[in-house]
């Protein structure tokens, strides 16, 4: 790939190191350090904030630029004249679907959509007050259970079969952990619907009462899903690729997935943001809140502004602040004490000097979270939300390692414990 090279000097052992320099088609090159550990040396990077786990030809981020492609294409350009059914498509097979393969596709996700009857014996072991987090992530980890002759994941044909099952599936998993949660009876899918109107039918349809859906929602749905759908190697995906590299089934390896996306500091920050305007409580307490955030020594933070990866402009928070404004005209919802707060704080955040100079700007999160709330949808299944919409670029992933040569994944460690010691005669 390249034939620039790293020489890396290790003291005290007078040794000289050649490491390969390899280039992407895009980002920064890195420094293949497969080699090092037969010197007797490891790298040490906590949090791989500087390690490139993979290679993979699926997303791209340049967070300095504010830059998310997806095999290549822009994902505001995705939002605006795609939509997620054809976004799974691209993902899963790396180029966009022509007419006839889209049209394929959607029959084949709309076919897959009802889930095993018995299955709905599984949310009976689940109290009702359960997080509709741990229920979908026992649940999908259960899906490996129904489908035992196509789970070869050396075979090219069961690893689509399995990838279609998860993206058909995992919606109406998801309506079911709601409705379990509220005490309703499951509402099945419906293939004449589209995929975000199917998802809000199962959500908030009853046997006694048909779900009016708003082609508005039913968009904003469909934005969710997509500016959602794969974020290159964060933790979740990293978990999918690890468990992955074991030669796990890939409904465990989803399992696996969705079990990390529920830490609140990965999945759970659009829930975290719905929490903190309900602890401002009210627009007059907007500035003291500000005046937190801002101080060094008090732990608040302002939850749904900058972003880990962009130090720029999350490029999916614009598409999102469009949607959310059609979602709030459409309910007129102007009035809403919560929302009030939620755009007063969007404003401070986009005109007071200290939070622009650090680039402190609302991200996806913040806007995915007030659509969430207005359409109806309650806090604690947003990361579920998340989860179902991710679920495309788990399987992605999954389906690239296990196609190419990999490896288990073993991480080493910097051991800093007891050194060898023997017990004491007693």
């Amino acid at each position: 790939m390249a034939d620039k090279k790293a020489v890396l000097t290790i003291d005290g052992v007078e040794q000289t190191v050649e490491l390969p320099i390899l280039s992407g088609t895009l980002g920064p090159d890195v420094v293949d350090v497969r080699s090092l550990g037969s010197t007797g040396v490891f790298t040490y990077d906590p949090g791989f904030m500087a390690t490139a786990s993979c290679e993979s030809k699926i997303t791209f981020i340049d967070g300095g630029k504010g830059i998310l492609l997806h095999r290549g294409y822009p994902i505001d350009q995705l939002a605006a004249k795609s939509n997620y059914l054809e976004l799974c498509y691209l993902l899963l097979n790396g180029e966009l679907p022509t007419a006839e393969e889209y049209q394929e596709f959607s029959e084949t996700i709309n076919r897959h959509t009802m889930v095993h009857e018995q299955l709905t014996q599984f949310f009976k072991g689940f109290r009702r007050d359960a997080h509709p987090m741990a229920v979908m992530c026992g649940v999908v980890g259960a899906l490996s259970a129904f489908y035992h002759e196509a789970m070869d994941i050396s075979d090219a044909y069961h690893r689509k079969v399995s990838a279609h099952r998860l993206i058909a599936k995992m919606p109406t998993i998801a309506a079911m952990c709601y409705k379990y949660s509220t005490g309703q009876p499951f509402v099945y899918p419906r293939n004449d619907l589209s995929y975000a109107e199917n998802f809000l039918h199962m959500m908030f349809a009853t046997p006694c009462e048909e779900y009016k859906i708003s082609p508005v929602f039913a968009k904003a749905m469909d934005r969710i899903f997509m500016l959602h759908a794969d974020h290159e190697q964060n933790a979740s995906t990293s978990t999918v690729r690890l468990a992955g590299s074991t030669g796990a089934n890939p409904f465990a390896c989803i399992a696996a997935g969705i079990a990390a996306l529920w830490g609140p500091a990965h999945g759970g920050a659009n829930e975290a943001v719905l929490t903190m305007l309900d602890e401002i409580g009210d627009e007059s307490r907007i500035d003291e809140f500000v005046a937190r955030a801002k101080d060094k020594n008090d732990p608040f933070k302002l939850m749904g502004f900058g972003h880990r990866v962009y130090r720029n402009f999350d490029p999916r928070a614009k598409v999102m602040k469009e949607t959310c404004d059609e979602v709030l005209a459409e309910l007129g919802l102007s009035d809403d004490p919560q929302l009030k707060i939620a755009k007063r704080l969007e404003q401070i955040a986009l005109e007071d000097e200290y939070f622009v100079e650090r680039q402190l700007y609302p991200n996806v999160d913040f806007y995915s979270g007030i659509i969430l709330k207005a359409i109806g949808i309650p806090t604690n299944m947003f990361t579920v939300i998340f989860a179902m919409s991710r679920t495309i670029g788990w399987i992605s992933h999954w389906n690239e390692m296990i196609s190419n040569d990999y490896k288990i994944g073993r991480p080493r460690q910097l051991y800093t414990g007891a050194p060898q010691r023997d017990l004491p005669n007693r």
